[in-house]
């Protein structure tokens, strides 16, 4: 896929920002593209994760902000582990999730990713973990539609233990919530 490049979309303070929000240096990247042939989700994105670090190279914040790739990126870590410049690119995706999120301009394609995204990040924020039953609850009250889909396994995952309704609170609870203010 070509993209127009023209000086009035360019932003040279991004990959400064970039850096400042994650530690990640995108400016040690040169292309090779180890990180979009090892990505197990590639198939699936508009732009390769090489092509979204080039993005933030080259300042094409509106570009990297609203792929579809920053939200399809499943954080597997095989890029970050195949990149011989040791750039960072799961947290890299992290980072532009949050920024679009921020900005109000994350893909309305991704709606179901970006709510899921959210009641992860809550659940998290609120019990210092993962709680699935109290992270599925307020995601399938943001997306009534999806309310019935699944609604056969849970009762299966319960006795197999594998859902609690009650969520299981960590020691450091604390600690992540400094973490989540330190971010917002």
């Amino acid at each position: 896929m070509k993209i127009k490049i023209t000086t009035k979309e360019l932003k040279s303070d991004f990959a400064k920002e970039v850096k400042e929000r994650s530690g990640i240096d995108v400016k040690k990247c040169y292309q090779c593209g180890k990180c979009t042939a090892g990505c197990p989700v590639a198939y699936e994105m508009d732009y390769m994760p090489n092509q979204i670090i080039r993005f933030v190279q080259l300042g094409l914040r509106h570009e990297a902000l609203t792929s579809r790739t920053i939200w399809l990126c499943a954080s597997c870590i095989t890029c970050s582990t195949r990149c011989p410049k040791e750039v960072k690119i799961a947290e890299l995706m992290d980072v532009l999730r949050e920024m679009a999120l921020e900005e109000g301009v994350a893909n309305p394609k991704e709606k179901n990713i970006t709510t899921f995204h959210k009641a992860f990040l809550n659940s998290v924020k609120k019990h210092g973990r993962i709680s699935e039953f109290w992270m599925l609850s307020e995601y399938k009250r943001k997306r009534p539609k999806t309310a019935l889909q699944d609604i056969e396994i849970g009762p299966q995952l319960m006795l197999k233990g594998k859902l609690s309704l009650t969520p299981h609170d960590i020691k450091g609870k604390k600690s992540i919530k400094r973490i989540f203010e330190k971010f917002k």
